[in-house]
């Protein structure tokens, strides 16, 4: 009965609540998103067994103290290098991507993955590192390398998406823990200096339609409206027409009327905000600022650095996916393949998310335990 009562008074109950909502709504909402005459209804049977394998895996994680991951850390890295490389000798394409490895009747997507095996890479070497006074340019080699070598491989795929968060993931962690300022605004300006670079031998084609289409829609034009305009044009009339309230629960005609494509996977928000309005964007919203304060906070409360660089990487995660997609279907950003955490489907990107959760949670409750 003590371990019971322990157990109860460290699990962190808010954190749980915010996590089973946001996936809870994701489920209703995948309901009603293939809801539509010819789209596959049983997506949302498929989302629920992801998020119980997911959450399994959140319960082994949660059950294994976080230390044993930081001894551990550089073979979980390792072992994700491994499976990026794996993706191109093994991988099937899909939409001129190679992302994904079949295995049995799913897919898995080890890019998602690797997300997670980064901050544990991040955090053990940051761990490892004495230093405590801000860092510079030249203390960013190694954790940079770190970077470097997975960005590189999922880029290669191509998913510019899964890199970028990569990146934010980066720099969110670096930032967070004692970058010098002169460092930041040297690497910020680095970065605009190279953006020429990167669109030229970076960038696929395709993604640089999506910009153009991107910049004439910010302009007031519609220039490629049938082609990379269609989808970010029909996502901003199923968000402007749910209104205040809503048009309700699988009425959205949008969605209904199948002009809104990818609605379960990139652009269920649109679905959402048509069918439960302001109002209901207001509490997916204000649920991912929650969930990402309070890890913030449990990176506060960390006993030890390695805690706290994970539960700032899962954060990171968690913030930078829910801005970038909620800023591509509003139109404030380009189109990118990008899921909303915890409320797209996919099963990668429910595993990813879940494992976060499992971490934030071994950290907040592995605070009582020193």
């Amino acid at each position: 009965m003590a371990l019971v009562r322990t157990l109860r008074d460290q699990f962190d109950w808010p954190l749980f609540v915010a996590a089973c909502a946001i996936a809870t709504l994701g489920v209703i909402n995948l309901y009603s998103a293939t809801s539509a005459p010819g789209a596959r209804a049983d997506m949302y049977i498929q989302q629920i067994y992801w998020l119980t394998l997911g959450g399994g895996v959140a319960v082994m994680i949660v059950a294994i103290d976080y230390r044993h991951f930081e001894r551990h850390a550089w073979l979980i890295y390792g072992a994700g290098i491994v499976m990026l490389v794996l993706v191109f000798l093994l991988g099937k394409t899909i939409r001129g991507s190679t992302r994904w490895i079949p295995i049995g009747g799913f897919s898995l997507q080890p890019s998602e993955l690797m997300k997670i095996f980064l901050i544990i890479a991040l955090a053990k070497y940051l761990h490892n590192d004495p230093k405590t006074e801000g860092r510079t340019l030249k203390d960013l080699v190694i954790p940079g390398f770190i970077l470097a070598v997975p960005m590189g491989l999922i880029l290669a795929q191509p998913d510019l998406g899964t890199a970028l968060i990569c990146a934010f993931i980066f720099g969110t962690i670096m930032v967070l823990t004692n970058l010098k300022l002169r460092s930041l605004v040297t690497l910020a300006s680095a970065f605009v200096f190279s953006a020429p670079l990167s669109w030229t031998y970076l960038l696929q084609d395709y993604q640089k339609t999506r910009i153009f289409a991107w910049w004439d829609r910010l302009m007031g034009q519609e220039t490629d409206l049938l082609n990379s305009g269609w989808q970010p044009h029909q996502s901003l009339v199923s968000i402007g027409s749910g209104s205040f309230f809503g048009k309700g629960f699988m009425d959205g005609t949008q969605n209904q009327f199948r002009f809104l494509s990818d609605q379960h996977s990139d652009f269920p928000f649109s679905v959402w905000a048509e069918e439960q309005g302001f109002l209901g964007t207001i509490l997916i919203v204000g649920l991912y600022l929650f969930f990402v304060l309070w890890g913030l906070k449990i990176a506060s409360q960390a006993k030890d650095r390695f805690g706290a660089v994970v539960a700032v990487g899962v954060s990171a995660m968690i913030f930078w996916q829910a801005i970038i997609n909620i800023g591509m279907v509003s139109g404030l950003l380009p189109v990118v393949g990008m899921t909303l955490p915890l409320f797209s489907y996919g099963g990668s990107s429910v595993l990813t998310i879940m494992m976060g959760v499992g971490l934030l949670m071994n950290v907040s409750m592995r605070r009582f335990s020193y």
